[in-house]
């Protein structure tokens, strides 16, 4: 594959990505299947009438609705930041095509959970900390030393981000981010059981959906510069 980054970066925004081509389907249709998750969501009925926790319907603070709501929120915001650093890393049309549809997904559906989360006049953080409502207290997944959540990059891996240019950019970016999509993945899936707010498990079964096709576009990007998810 023919390399098209640039090492220095520049100030382009997120959304100033190269016209889509053909050769970039595979990146649009993770996209689109990111997408159809939020509309399916959004198609559903209202939740519930804004009100104190005691409505009918309304989650409390300690359930696993609310939980991955917070959660989530937080996991979303790490990815719509590693987006706009390695946006300013390469010029890689490609890459930067990806990164800017799990953004715009991202922060979206960021701004639904922190929105629930203000219906029901709960919280938008938990004191027992990340993962509470998770199997066992989230226990049983993996999380690195340094990091919030499963998947979720450390600081220093966020600095070495933003120190890499192009190809080199483009591999760690990659590998960031299928990591930080299967801990998203474990999270939703966890709340596709025991959320029990219709709206947020549809929500949640559309995020395992779309970023597992994320993933395929990842690995086979990897694949082509020699590289694997780690």
């Amino acid at each position: 594959m023919t390399d098209t980054t640039a090492t220095a970066p520049d100030d382009t925004d997120l959304d100033d990505v190269p016209g889509r081509k053909p050769a970039l389907s595979r990146w649009l249709i993770a996209g689109a299947a990111a997408l159809v998750a939020v509309v399916l969501a959004l198609s559903l009925p209202a939740m519930t009438d804004r009100g104190d926790n005691k409505s009918p319907g309304v989650p409390t603070a300690d359930s696993a609705d609310a939980g991955f709501a917070r959660d989530m929120a937080v996991h979303h915001q790490q990815a719509v930041e590693m987006a706009y650093i390695v946006r300013d890393r390469t010029r890689n049309a490609e890459v930067r095509g990806l990164a800017y549809d799990i953004a715009q997904t991202q922060a979206n559906q960021r701004g639904m959970l922190l929105g629930w989360l203000s219906l029901w006049n709960l919280p938008v953080t938990s004191p027992d900390g990340y993962t509470t409502w998770m199997p066992m207290g989230g226990m049983g997944h993996q999380v690195k030393d340094g990091s919030l959540m499963p998947g979720m990059a450390t600081n220093t891996e966020l600095r070495r981000l933003g120190k890499l240019s192009g190809n080199q950019a483009e591999v760690l970016y990659l590998q960031l981010m299928y990591a930080h999509h299967m801990g998203g993945i474990d999270m939703a899936r966890d709340c596709a059981r025991q959320c029990t707010v219709p709206r947020e498990k549809n929500l949640a079964q559309g995020m395992v959906d779309a970023q597992q096709s994320e993933m395929k576009v990842m690995a086979d990007l990897l694949r082509e510069r020699g590289s694997a998810p780690r």
